[in-house]
């Protein structure tokens, strides 16, 4: 179902004091959405603040010059997070992808909303604003400025037109379409800018990412004659590599580029344990009714999961359960 625009815009007149927010280990679409949304509602005369469970990646901090993103604890207290007329949270839908901030939501007594593009959600007593045939949360708000007759800046633009890129994997993922490209010029023609864009996102690596990636490449196993193909990260990777954990996105992306695989997994153990799983698909195997299975969500194409447990357990685990879905896929 489409946004009822009227219906957000009549929530966001009502409220002085906002505060947004997303998921943790943020990316661009999280990133990008949420400073997207808090310009255009600061061209609409409101007082936003941009509060996080987690502190932006290093690697992702250019989208952010002015560091208008807070993280929970370090940089605001949530006695002060709590006073705001209206939360808005941001490309998801789901209690553990909140953190710290999750608890601080469960206490808010003014209104709440979601303006996600995700299939799956929890109830976050919360007011639903979603399309998910959206190909990012960040081309929600840029058809919120459309809406709302905020005239596109750079300040808003930009960080839309680096949700909108990162989503799409670069305009090359099939959520793609003729109005994403149409989206990507406004905000093109409005100060984003896709050489700096592309060059802050992909070609400033650092040595230790370069060399996880090495070691991502080199655990790669194929199974089901060549359609699945998975690989690791373990927590001592980050000391031998001089990796970040956020060095660890898109790196699933690389097991898709074998010929032959439909279906990649990522097991990416989490500095205080436990898994982050990310999957990809380009066959009719859904990723977001995998993830479902262990609490977490997504998209039909990629999607993601939080699993408890040693790393012999989970991966036998979560490796049978995509082989059987893949097995009854086809």
């Amino acid at each position: 179902m489409p946004v009822d625009w009227k219906a957000l815009k009549s929530v966001i007149d009502a409220a002085t004091t906002i505060n947004l927010t997303s998921h943790i280990r943020p990316d661009c679409d999280a990133l990008g959405s949420e400073l997207g949304l808090a310009a255009v509602l600061r061209k609409l005369g409101k007082k936003v603040r941009i509060i996080n469970g987690q502190a932006t990646p290093p690697n992702l901090e250019f989208i952010d010059p002015n560091r208008e993103i807070r993280a929970l604890g370090p940089d605001i207290e949530a006695d002060e997070a709590l006073r705001a007329d209206l939360w808005i949270v941001l490309d998801t839908s789901a209690w553990a992808q909140l953190g710290s901030v999750g608890e601080v939501f469960r206490r808010f007594t003014g209104t709440k909303i979601v303006l996600d593009h995700h299939v799956g959600e929890d109830d976050l007593d919360a007011r639903l604003f979603k399309d998910v045939t959206a190909e990012a949360t960040g081309r929600l708000v840029a058809d919120a400025a459309e809406v709302f007759q905020v005239s596109l800046t750079p300040e808003i633009s930009r960080p839309l037109f680096a949700a909108l890129a990162t989503d799409t994997g670069w305009f090359r993922f099939p959520s793609t379409s003729a109005e994403t490209y149409r989206t990507a010029a406004r905000l093109v023609d409005t100060g984003a800018s896709p050489s700096e864009l592309y060059a802050a996102l992909y070609e400033q690596e650092s040595l230790g990412r370069l060399r996880l990636r090495g070691i991502v490449l080199s655990r790669i196993e194929t199974e089901l004659g060549g359609r699945l193909a998975h690989t690791c990260i373990l927590r001592e990777d980050y000391a031998a590599t001089g990796a970040l954990p956020s060095d660890t996105e898109d790196l699933v992306n690389h097991c898709l580029e074998i010929q032959g695989t439909e279906f990649a997994v990522i097991l990416i153990e989490q500095p205080d344990g436990g898994f982050k799983v990310s999957f990809r698909s380009r066959c009719n195997a859904e990723c977001n009714l995998i993830a479902q299975r262990y609490g977490g969500g997504g998209h039909k194409a990629a999607a993601g999961a939080f699993i408890k447990g040693p790393f012999s357990r989970v991966q036998p685990d979560l490796l049978d359960h995509v082989r059987k879905s893949l097995r009854v896929e086809r």
